[in-house]
């Protein structure tokens, strides 16, 4: 196959799964990732072929596709703050406006040497992203599902970044950890209440680890509350930053600050969304 025949496979056989602009996301993703061309080279060399090994993988992937499975478990990478990270089911496919709280973090404590503990870390992008680009600070990521942790510790172990990973509960963060070993704490949780997972898109509900996306609708805030207490046993100021649901902030800004919380802020994302949050706890 050329990558022309590619593209147009892709956009007869999806048409009808995924929108157009989607379609054509995931033809420069799948050749970019199996074929390590930039989207300058396929759009300029459409005939290019496409080896035999490679084009029975396309061919896989689209049948992946039409189940509905995430692009990035098909192939089982997905990129991140400039990381190429490993994926599976047993962890959330990275965001982009989960890049944008990393950005933020880098931003806001340029050059610091600072211990970061990462709450959920999932795949570890957060956690190595925050290493890739802040090699002077020590960083520990957390998470209670094992196979998530193997998953980060492999990314980890590919990309050459030294963190430490602990299976650890985020609703009861044990006595092991003590929050004043920490200058930054930051957390994607669990945030989707239970009630709105029919607005989840069927490839996250059907692919994507529940665990790590839905929380309970009579406590959607629980994940932020907890790892609001376990911050407040700090002997020292320490700040947080948080993902968050962007019909949350409100009543996330409240509940933070009765907990005694300071310096609240919410910023939106690149659609204008609610999604991230800063705060302080100042001893």
């Amino acid at each position: 196959m050329t990558f022309a025949e590619v593209k147009n496979k892709l956009e007869k056989e999806l048409n009808g799964f995924y929108s157009s602009e989607e379609i054509q996301s995931t033809y420069f993703l799948i050749l970019n990732s199996l074929l390590q061309v930039s989207k300058i080279t396929i759009l300029s060399k459409p005939d290019n072929l496409i080896d035999e090994i490679n084009s029975q993988r396309i061919l896989n992937i689209l049948e992946g596709l039409k189940k509905k499975v995430p692009v990035q478990y098909l192939l089982g990478t997905a990129h991140f703050y400039e990381l190429v990270l490993d994926v599976n089911p047993s962890v959330l496919i990275p965001r982009p406006e989960t890049e944008e709280l990393v950005d933020w973090i880098i931003k806001d404590n340029k050059g610091k040497n600072l211990n970061i503990l990462d709450v959920c870390t999932g795949s570890g992008c957060i956690a190595l992203a925050l290493k890739k680009n802040m090699p002077q600070s020590n960083v520990t990521a957390i998470d209670v599902d094992e196979d998530a942790l193997e998953t980060a510790s492999h990314n980890a172990e590919k990309l050459g970044l030294e963190i430490e990973l602990i299976e650890e509960d985020a609703l009861d963060i044990s006595n092991e950890l003590k929050a004043s070993q920490f200058d930054v704490i930051v957390s994607n949780p669990p945030y989707i209440k239970e009630s709105d997972k029919k607005y989840v898109g069927e490839n996250v509900y059907m692919y994507e680890p529940h665990i790590a996306l839905f929380v309970p609708d009579n406590d959607p805030l629980v994940f932020y509350k907890a790892i609001g207490r376990f911050a407040k046993n700090s002997t020292k100021t320490v700040t947080l930053y948080f993902e968050i649901y962007e019909d949350m902030g409100d009543e996330l800004c409240k509940v933070l600050s009765e907990m005694g919380l300071k310096n609240i802020e919410v910023r939106k994302d690149i659609n204008g969304k609610d999604r991230m949050l800063k705060c302080n706890y100042i001893c």
